[in-house]
Order: C-alpha cells, then structure tokens, then sequence
C-alpha cells in the first residue's frame, strides 16, 4: 500500500500509530517502524515523511474518550490533505468530516491483494516459523535481523503472542487461523 500511494503521489505523509506504546500489539518501538518504512520505501522513494501519531486512548477527557484529541493531534500534524488512508472504520468516523477517507484496498490493484495481518506475521515469529520472513519486503526482515528485533519480539512476547492464540477472539479458532496462513504463504 505504501508503495502504491509513493508511485501515485506527489507527496506522501505516513503516519506510525500509537507511537508512544510498546506491548504485544505494538512490539516495535515508533523509531524502528520509521525505520523499516525507510529501509524499503527509502531507496526507491524521497515522496513521502513519517510522522509519529500517539495514542491518546488512556486520556479521559471530562468523562468522555470520545477521540478529540486524537482527532486534533492528526489534524494539526497532517494539515490539509487530499486525501487520508485508513481501513480503520473507527479513524474514518474521526476524520470524515475533515478529510476524503480512503481505503487502502482500492490503491492496489487487486490482483495484488493479500490478505495478511500483523498478528499472522507475530504468531508465525514466535512459533520460530521462518516464513514470517516471506510475509513482508526483503529489506524490512534485514533490517529486523540486523538489529535482532526477531530475537527481541520471541523473548518479550514471543508466549504471550502463542498464549494469545487461544484467547485472541481473532485467533480462537486455530483451524481458521491456520487456514488464514495458509492461504497467505499460497499468494
């Protein structure tokens, strides 16, 4: 999708979400996901800026966590846009009075489709299953290696991410997720 959106537009901001967490749904700190945005988008592309974007779900604000700040934070980054992209229905209700929400599948031409979710590729590095690495761009796994984020991801959530298998609502079927995986590594 990030390629799609550099080979089509002028200019590209990309936004690194919940910058400012590091657990089991955010393993890999904001910098080393600018970074391997960098090392793959990097050497074909100077279109595009990263911008970390924080999650401020935690805050109350007078009772309500209603997405205000959030929503002010983005928009004060961003600026004026043409167009944001998101296929989080959540973001889009957020910022569709602002920006013309566009869903990342219509960028890519759906031959290129895959269906293919971060919690695949994180269940398939802490099962010690080396096709994770065929889930994303050569450069992005060398980079992963290089500053041994794998080794990091299995000895900090490697269980929690195999624990979660079981009770992650997304995953408690292992027979679906097992065929969800299996039809990625087909395509």
């Amino acid at each position: 999708m990030l390629e799609s959106m550099c080979e089509s537009a002028d200019q590209v901001l990309i936004g690194v979400g919940s910058c400012n967490k590091y657990n089991l749904r955010n393993p890999f700190t904001a910098q080393e996901s600018e970074e391997m945005i960098d090392s793959y988008l990097g050497p074909r592309f100077d279109n595009y800026s990263v911008l970390q974007v924080p999650d401020f779900a935690q805050l109350d604000v007078e009772g309500a966590k209603d997405g205000s700040l959030w929503k002010n934070h983005v928009l004060k980054e961003f600026g004026t846009l043409d167009a944001f992209v998101s296929g989080n229905p959540y973001v889009a209700k957020l910022l569709g009075d602002e920006y013309e929400i566009v869903h990342p599948t219509t960028l890519i031409d759906p031959s290129k489709h895959i269906r293919l979710r971060a919690g695949m590729v994180r269940l398939a590095m802490a099962q010690g299953d080396e096709r994770y690495a065929l889930m994303m761009p050569t450069e992005v796994h060398n980079y992963m290696i290089k500053n041994n984020l794998v080794e990091r991801f299995c000895k900090e959530f490697g269980l929690a991410t195999l624990v979660g298998l079981f009770t992650d609502a997304n995953y408690s079927n292992t027979e679906s997720a097992q065929e969800e995986w299996r039809h990625t590594l087909e395509v």
